[in-house]
């Protein structure tokens, strides 16, 4: 893996964080395997297992491996409230505030809010367009090595996470039913519009409890709004999906944490 490419990609391009749904404080989100959905994006879901699975799970966990060690992500996905482990670091949100604790003298360099839960939704990918607040739209295919995925266009009502001006397009292999790439435009930082699109590549999957989650996700390069060459890969590894809940405690701020504001 580039690690250099990653932490760039982490730090300044990457922004599907605002596609949840910001400062969820309450115990349980509310089921939505009952909401009518596009015949489209339905097809979607049922090719990775179907909602009715990724609802009766509780928690996800999955492992990133970085150079100064590996990093453990756990979320509830009841409430999305989540932790994140690392050799000096742990970030974590407890339903209400996002926070930082540090293990040593060594300064986080990114920015927790942004980062607390950006790689789940990268990876809970295709079931977290399931969400609520959510509105579908056909778009045009993308056109990849001679081979046409079509496109769903995603976008989020005008109260929905810290960037509702973000636009994601879901692409998809109209023969297998299953997603193929994901297209985002980034405005956390900017609190504007972008056309600029970002491309992932989905296509290394694997079976967390009855559900087909990502084992690799792939960034592209992107010349003249063309898709081009791979720039680098992300693996998850040690991926659990539970039935039971997590503790809450898990999810509080230790002593010597700080709320990041």
């Amino acid at each position: 893996m580039k690690y250099s490419i990653l932490l760039l990609v982490v730090v300044s391009l990457v922004s599907c964080k605002d596609i949840k749904k910001e400062a969820v404080n309450t115990d349980e989100i509310t089921e939505i395997s009952a909401r009518t959905y596009p015949e489209n994006i339905s097809k979607i879901f049922e090719a990775h297992g179907g909602l009715d699975t990724w609802n009766s799970l509780q928690s996800l966990a999955f492992t990133m491996e970085k150079p100064d060690g590996d990093e453990v992500t756990t979320t509830h996905l009841k409430n999305r409230k989540a932790l994140i482990e690392m050799p000096k670091h742990t970030i974590g949100y407890n339903g209400k505030n996002v926070w930082l604790h540090s293990k040593d003298t060594t300064s986080y360099k990114g920015n927790p809010k942004f980062y607390y839960n950006l790689m789940f939704y990268f990876y809970s990918m295709p079931f977290v367009l399931s969400d609520a607040g959510i509105t579908y739209e056909d778009t045009d295919p993308l056109l990849f090595e001679g081979k046409s995925y079509p496109g769903i266009k995603i976008s989020y009502g005008a109260e929905v996470g810290e960037s509702p001006d973000d636009e994601y397009i879901l692409y998809y292999d109209s023969e297998t039913g299953q997603m193929s790439w994901l297209a985002y435009t980034m405005t956390y930082f900017a609190k504007e519009k972008s056309k600029k699109f970002s491309y992932i590549k989905y296509n290394d999957w694997q079976d967390v409890n009855g559900v087909l989650l990502p084992k690799a996700i792939q960034w592209y390069n992107v010349v003249d709004g063309k898709v081009t060459d791979m720039r680098n890969e992300v693996l998850f590894t040690n991926v659990k999906g539970s039935t039971e809940k997590p503790k809450s405690s898990i999810f509080e701020m230790p002593d010597g944490g700080k709320i990041i504001e």
